[in-house]
């Protein structure tokens, strides 16, 4: 079977917004919350307070997002819900009142389509809430409800709030706010795949699918891509599986998955012995222990191994989300760390995304910490926005950073160098995560320019005609990108 993926994936460079937190709208519009006192924008978050961010304040910084090099957003849930994060879904035909509702999502994906930007969705199929009416009715009617069949109740009475009793019914995660859909129930799924294809036919460019391996039913995923593809073929299906996904990603269901297997051993290698153990032990990737280069090659080449090519380029490559502790933060504060890997990231094969805050330096330890109000300008660390913006930029302007082949030259000590080759475009990436400055004399047999030309970072390169190598000198905890003259 030939597998397909969307190719704009290919060139993509996600942005992944936390909507309550990202931009709160300055332009008058008509809301359904007038008066409320909202949390302070810059105090700690909280896990049930709201900062009042909303989907106009998104649409009025699209000007900022574009200069960043952003050309796809991936949104964290914006359905109706009772809580900040909107994992706990009330109604999936409805975006939440709070955020400017469904008038305040078409303005802001015209204005996306507008300037070529793709809007992908989160999709929480797994459960819904307490506060879903098909439940509610449930709760309301017990055993005589028409939705009985909808959720996995194992008993009565249910019990919603009261942990003193039994739920009663399944939740995620034990989580009784979170109520299991029966996916066995032919209504149930094909009420979830009615919601895929409406927002599809709506106009958005694909679905991140929340949790997509707790869904057992057999066909599930493969129906559910065949329903979203049939509207359209370029519809990104991306999964949060956080460890080996070779079961969905066969070409049938997802076309990446959320790639924590690169994140791992890229901040293992990068931060090392900086990483912050009480933010990242009990996750479910594993940036510790600390590598060498070597080893960070090896990890590096089995995953590119793991999938097909096609999927490899339509990976959603990341180094933190909404549901990690920022990457500054896991590495102790070391800046550093968070330049390197972000030089890894967007020289990588598949789809970098940006959470977002992480361009100008937001801090966050884990959950609720890492959910932070977007930083005011005066706050921005601009040596941080400016390495993204020409990371980004040179990623755009050199197609071989995104399809091209990905080929480990030297991988000893601290210093790690590869190739990305695309036809005759060929680029050397260097990364140096030692405390000292390197020196390194590689043959090179797999290269047929001599790439000398320094795009980014402070290192040198020479080459021996007579010896087919190069020689390579990287400062300390950097990294430089070579391209021909």
């Amino acid at each position: 079977m030939q597998i397909q993926t969307p190719d704009w994936v290919k060139h993509a460079v996600f942005y992944q917004i936390f909507p309550d937190r990202f931009a709160k709208s300055q332009e008058p519009h008509k809301r359904v919350l007038k008066t409320v006192s909202w949390e302070e924008w810059d105090d700690m978050p909280t896990l049930q307070g709201y900062k009042g961010g909303d989907l106009w304040g998104v649409l009025e910084q699209l000007d900022y997002l574009q200069s960043l090099g952003v050309n796809a957003i991936y949104f964290t849930p914006i359905f109706q819900s009772a809580s900040n994060h909107r994992y706990h879904t009330h109604d999936y035909y409805q975006i939440d009142p709070m955020l400017g509702g469904n008038d305040a999502f078409k303005d802001l994906l015209v204005a996306c389509h507008d300037r070529n930007i793709k809007v992908v969705l989160d999709g929480v199929f797994n459960h819904s809430s307490r506060g879903f009416f098909f439940f509610h009715d449930v709760l309301e009617n017990g055993p005589h409800s028409p939705w009985v069949d909808w959720f996995k109740i194992h008993g009565w009475p249910l019990s919603p709030y009261n942990g003193e009793f039994p739920a009663n019914y399944e939740g995620w995660a034990d989580n009784r706010a979170l109520p299991v859909f029966n996916h066995d129930n032919p209504e149930v799924r094909e009420y979830i795949m009615e919601i895929a294809e409406y927002w599809i036919k709506l106009g958005i460019d694909g679905w991140r699918l929340d949790v997509p391996f707790e869904v057992k039913s057999p066909g599930f995923w493969q129906e559910f891509r065949t329903r979203v593809k049939a509207i359209n073929p370029e519809a990104y299906i991306v999964g949060e599986v956080w460890e080996d996904s070779t079961e969905w990603l066969d070409g049938t269901q997802f076309d990446g998955v959320m790639n924590y297997l690169f994140a791992a051993p890229t901040i293992a290698f990068a931060a090392g012995d900086r990483v912050d153990m009480a933010q990242v032990q009990d996750r479910s990737y594993h940036p510790y222990p600390p590598l060498f280069a070597a080893e960070y090659g090896d990890k590096i080449q089995s995953l590119l191994e793991l999938y097909p090519w096609e999927i490899q380029l339509t990976q959603l490559n990341l180094l933190a989300s909404h549901d990690t502790a920022r990457l500054i933060s896991i590495a102790g504060g070391d800046r550093s760390s968070v330049e390197l890997s972000t030089l890894l990231l967007l020289t990588f094969p598949g789809a970098p995304s940006i959470y977002y805050g992480d361009e100008v330096g937001l801090p966050g330890r884990l959950d609720p910490d890492s959910r932070r109000g977007f930083p005011l300008e005066s706050q921005w660390e601009r040596d941080v926005l400016d390495y993204h913006r020409q990371l980004i930029s040179i990623r755009h302007n050199y197609p071989a950073l995104r399809t091209g082949s990905y080929k480990v030259i030297y991988a000893q000590g601290a210093l790690y160098i590869f190739a990305r080759i695309l036809d005759a475009e060929e680029l050397i990436i260097a990364v140096n995560a030692g405390t000292a400055e390197v020196t390194a004399t590689v043959k090179v047999e797999a290269l047929t320019s001599q790439p000398s030309k320094v795009l980014y970072g402070t290192g040198e390169i020479s080459w021996s005609d007579e010896e087919h190598s190069l020689t390579i000198n990287i400062p300390s905890r950097s990294g430089s990108i070579f391209a021909a003259s």
